[in-house]
């Protein structure tokens, strides 16, 4: 999962840098933004669920919690 977050984190700059580039057209603009948009809400779902894995893993207080 972590290897998928970090390429979808190295695509989405990539959607950036040509989106910042003034040589795309605007169709092509539109689609990348629509793919950069779906790569940042996966992004932010893997990191939601990676914050409620260390939620759940912690108690109130940051302590380990022991099954």
């Amino acid at each position: 999962m972590e290897n998928n977050f970090e390429k979808s984190l190295i695509e989405l700059e990539n959607i950036i840098k040509n989106l910042e580039n003034d040589e795309v057209s605007l169709e092509e603009s539109i689609a990348l933004f629509e793919k950069g948009i779906k790569l940042s809400n996966e992004c932010r779902k893997t990191l939601e669920t990676a914050e409620n894995k260390i939620i759940t893993l912690t108690d109130a207080e940051g302590e380990i919690v022991n099954d």
